[in-house]
């Protein structure tokens, strides 16, 4: 620990995101006076590494936060509409992974690379986007600088840690007993997961889409600022681990060749052009996997509209879609000396 470093409370700190937030911390060499490991009652006693050291796993109640400036919340909506308000009055700063805060007017919705003075704006909360939503505007953003966009379709193909540590287990679970000739069970997903894929994540609403899909819509017109955005989107559920994979055709205000899309990829921040396919580089999630690049490939004119181009682009769901997005954001602040 740092002696002169920010209090830091991960809060959901035993579940896949929240234990990669703390690795996250560690890795970045975020400067952490202390850390608070947070959790539900049934995982106190438990430890977690930070820094050679095994840290206790504390309940989470209202009083946590005394001391704390910085919070990161991993633990599901319920839990940060309750707490993370909590949290802001007491003086800690949250920054928050669920989808309980994204779309309120006054809470900041970021992703640095796109629009990092965001962050500044804050009222004690800040809201992490969807993971889906953050690989694709990371890739959009200097395209959307260069050109403008009209319109977005996107379909993504999303690995199963989007949805936790018991997904995983799922489909792991439901590979093996299909290989030993069992009837695979589920209790997670609504279809079998192994050998398969389905267009359903999250409820499906009244317009027909799912509720995935309309975080997309909303929130890339939020993280741009940008409502005239139009965007369709597509989510489906696929038997991958770690990465979720996106193929997006976009419609430019202004021409933008796939050489000039290309040379502006290349050199934004975050962004790794994988781009010849014809000698077999393209990103797949094994590539993501383990790594904070949002990675893009594929890219060629679409011929169906005017302005058009299409495009492949792959992340790691819960590094830069999760909790590396959120430690960049605290980076954001602690540059701006807002603790």
């Amino acid at each position: 620990m740092e002696q002169n470093g920010i209090k830091v409370a991960v809060v959901g700190a035993t579940g896949a995101v929240g234990n990669l937030m703390i690795k996250v911390l560690e890795e970045r060499a975020f400067p952490v006076g202390s850390l608070k490991l947070l959790a539900s009652a049934r995982s106190v006693g438990k430890t977690l590494p930070f820094r050679g050291v095994e840290l206790p796993v504390e309940e989470l109640v209202e009083d946590s936060f005394e001391d704390v400036q910085l919070a990161l919340f991993s633990a599901g909506g319920s839990t940060s509409r309750k707490f993370a308000p909590v949290a802001a009055r007491a003086g800690t700063v949250v920054i928050d992974n669920s989808n309980a805060w994204r779309m309120e007017p006054d809470v900041p919705l970021v992703v640095p690379e796109v629009n990092p003075e965001a962050a500044l704006t804050h009222s004690g909360i800040i809201a992490n986007p969807n993971c889906s939503t953050i690989q694709m505007v990371v890739a959009l953003k200097p395209l959307y600088d260069a050109a403008g966009i009209r319109r977005i379709v996107v379909t993504t193909f999303q690995a199963v840690s989007g949805t936790g540590k018991r997904a995983i287990e799922e489909l792991q679970n439901q590979v093996a007993d299909i290989v030993n000739g069992r009837e695979p069970s589920r209790q997670i997903y609504p279809r079998q997961i192994a050998f398969n894929c389905f267009p359903h994540i999250g409820p499906f609403l009244e317009n027909g889409f799912s509720e995935e899909e309309m975080k997309m819509v909303n929130e890339t017109r939020k993280i741009f600022g940008d409502s005239r955005i139009r965007v369709c989107a597509t989510t489906v559920r696929v038997p991958v681990i770690y990465g979720h994979s996106e193929s997006i055709n976009i419609e430019t205000e202004k021409p933008l060749s796939p050489e000039e899309a290309r040379r502006l990829l290349e050199n934004a921040p975050g962004v790794k052009v994988m781009d010849d396919p014809a000698n077999g580089c393209y990103p797949v999630p094994l590539d993501a996997a383990g790594i904070d690049e949002t990675l893009v490939g594929r890219i060629r004119i679409d011929p169906s509209v005017e302005n058009g181009l299409a495009m492949w682009v792959v992340a790691d769901n819960i590094r830069k879609g999760a909790a590396t997005n959120a430690v960049q954001i605290a980076e954001i602040l602690l540059k701006n000396r807002r603790f």
